[in-house]
């Protein structure tokens, strides 16, 4: 007996530690979007737009307690319907910003299209001016992706227990009852290869529908290049299909709701001596429950306070940091210096918002121009950020680096006093319709020469290798010249010039600039800068942020278009319009575009250094090697009731431990 409860112990030990891993790998941020067809469209204030409107904004009300929606807006012929399905491991309130956030996007990124299919890895919403949608199975639009990696050994006996997984989870799904059609599980291989795997229908549809929907995604499959891969999904409005070799969803939580639940104890015997047993065997089981109870709550909190001492030396650690600045010629200004200057942070100060606080425009006492960052009260990642950016841009002085003038730190307020730019960020003018026309070829060449520049210092030429963790188009500030200036240094590493590279568990950054090493494995180093520099210079070509990339009917991102485009023997159709037909040269361009894509390579040792970067820039008649395939591309094979085709990527498989936007 003692044996007994010590197995049930040990169990319930790796049950909570592995019910820990599960829930932390979750991922919740990834996102993909297909639009219809462009001659199935709407024009502003119609009905359907109207229509359109009120469903969209009030879709994650109208959601059931699983996550589900299917319904319309409207009368024919300006109804709007809408399917959204929510993952069933997934909290409603997690399904809800997500549905919030997915609903809110949609018209920007297929503006005046009657149809439009969207997804994160949780949530998925679709509407369409078709009503069929509605209860019946919905196969087009749908995407398959994969992998890059191969399964190494034995695919061929993977793929067969794939295919006995998923089957089981079919008839599992399909059978689940009109709340949810959902199964997930796992199986290992001989060769001690975990396969995990997940299928979800709507639960609008009958089990044969569901049934069919199922096959025809694990056919699609099948039918791919992502057959034979480490992971892959299918997503279509009526289900999807998804297996990896590591955990993506929390399987605790896999239960079938119309089933009863087991008895707690199965029955022991009969009589006054089968009574006894019973009691005997209930009363061992509450006490090993206890205990095991105790030992998870033991674990949550012996993590919790290695966390937490870890941030408390962090923290020491940069305390430090201010008081070696402070020792410095560095301005430390009072709070009500910085409050006049801003008249009291007005609304009329405000020149921005980001992710730890607000930034305002100010003027001291002898007419300097300044720029103030208000980090959050309320944010002790504000807080950090704060520390870092006082601890490392004090030592920092280049021409291509916002110089930081001071800082101020009474009570609550922790504010960060820089030079003013005047012309903002460049994402205000390189993505404004209008604005962008001043960016002619010779200045955004200017703008990408001074930010490699810049990063070259921070790499090899400061005091110590700094990384910066977050650049992008935003964090670019221009002057009255249309000069560069790298700005945020908030979420920046400090190295030992001996030192290449680092680890960490929390991913910080922005979705669409931070390399796939980073993303997946939390391993930073220069030339995870370097990547983001290599998307930064695909945006500045194009003229399009790499999220939200569109062109002709491609469903491909930036960095995938502009890699196909370059292989097929040119890439003039990357190259922003404003750009063409006047005296820009396009071959210039071209081999920006070359050099960009050697930036954004997924194996991180073919990328340049940033100083082989300014080499390749100052000598743009130089040869260089040819790019391999970019990190984060698309293979996709999307089809629609209209039309179909077929595009030839590579996304690779990401885990980000953010929350969703709000």
């Amino acid at each position: 007996m003692e044996s007994r409860i010590l197995f049930v112990i040990l169990c319930t030990h790796l049950f909570c530690a592995t019910t820990i891993a599960a829930a932390d790998s979750i991922d919740v941020n990834y996102e993909y979007h297909i639009c219809g067809s462009a001659w199935k469209n709407y024009t502003q204030s119609s009905t359907y737009h109207n229509n359109l409107n009120t469903l969209l904004s009030s879709l994650s009300n109208r959601l059931d307690e699983y996550g589900f929606y299917n319904g319309s807006v409207g009368q024919d012929p300006d109804k709007t319907n809408a399917v959204v399905l929510c993952r069933g491991d997934i909290d409603i309130e997690t399904c809800r910003n997500c549905v919030t956030d997915g609903a809110q996007r949609m018209t920007g990124l297929c503006p005046f299209q009657k149809e439009a299919f969207r997804w994160y890895n949780v949530c998925s919403i679709y509407y369409s001016g078709d009503d069929s949608v509605i209860g019946s199975v919905t196969i087009t639009p749908n995407i398959v992706q994969y992998s890059d990696i191969s399964v190494s050994l034995n695919p061929t006996r993977f793929n067969q227990y794939l295919k006995s997984l998923v089957d089981g989870l079919m008839r599992k799904a399909a059978n689940g009852g009109p709340i949810l059609k959902f199964a997930a599980d796992i199986t290992t291989t001989p060769d001690q290869q975990t396969i995990y795997a997940y299928v979800q229908c709507t639960p609008d549809l009958s089990v044969r529908n569901c049934s069919d929907c199922l096959t025809t995604a694990f056919s699609n499959w099948s039918g791919s290049p992502g057959n034979g891969r480490i992971g892959a999904r299918f997503l279509c409005p009526s289900c999807f299909f998804r297996y990896e070799i590591s955990p993506f969803f929390d399987y605790t939580l896999i239960t079938n709701p119309s089933s009863p639940p087991p008895p707690l104890v199965p029955p022991l015997g009969s009589g006054k001596g089968g009574s006894k047993r019973t009691i005997i065997t209930i009363v061992v089981s509450i006490a090993a429950g206890l205990i095991a109870l105790i030992i998870c709550t033991f674990i949550v909190l012996k993590i919790r306070r290695k966390k937490m001492a870890r941030n408390y030396s962090e923290v020491k650690e940069n305390d430090s940091s201010i008081d070696e600045v402070n020792k410095e010629e560095f301005t430390q200004y009072d709070f009500i210096t910085i409050k006049n200057a801003t008249e009291n942070f007005s609304d009329e100060c405000k020149i921005g918002q980001g992710g730890f606080g607000a930034v305002y425009k100010g003027k001291l006492d002898n007419g300097l121009e300044v720029a103030v960052k208000r980090l959050s009260q309320a944010s002790n990642q504000g807080n950090q950020e704060f520390k870092t950016e006082v601890a490392l841009v004090a030592k920092l002085q280049h021409r291509n680096l916002v110089r930081l003038l001071g800082f101020c730190q009474e009570g609550t307020e922790m504010l960060l006093v820089y030079e003013f730019v005047p012309n903002g960020g460049l994402d205000r003018m390189l993505f404004d319709p209008t604005n962008c026309g001043y960016l002619h070829w010779g200045i955004r060449y200017k703008i990408i020469e001074s930010i490699a520049r810049g990063l070259v210092y921070l790499h090899e030429d400061s005091r110590f290798r700094i990384i910066h963790r977050d650049l992008k188009a935003s964090n670019i500030l221009l002057d009255a010249d249309l000069n560069p200036k790298i700005a945020d240094f908030g979420m920046a590493r400090l190295f030992a010039k001996d030192e290449t590279q680092g680890s960490t568990s929390r991913i910080v950054g922005t979705y669409g600039y931070m390399a796939p090493e980073y993303v997946w494995n939390g391993q930073f180093s220069t030339r995870s800068d370097v990547y983001s520099f290599g998307v930064l210079v695909l945006e500045i070509i194009s003229g399009q942020k790499n999220n939200e990339f569109q062109i002709e009917e491609s469903m491909a991102d930036l960095l995938s278009y502009a890699w196909t485009e370059w292989r097929n023997g040119g890439a003039s159709s990357v190259i922003d319009p404003m750009l063409v037909g006047e005296s820009s040269p396009l071959p210039d361009i071209a081999k920006c575009i070359h050099i960009a894509l050697l930036c954004v390579q997924h194996n991180v040792a073919h990328r340049p250094t940033m100083t082989a970067v300014v080499q390749m820039l100052s000598n743009l008649s130089m040869s260089l090697p040819a790019p391999s395939v970019p990190g984060f591309s698309v293979h996709s094979s999307v089809t629609s009731s209209e039309s179909s085709t077929s595009l030839q990527f590579s996304k690779n498989e990401m885990s980000i431990s953010e929350q969703l936007p709000r």
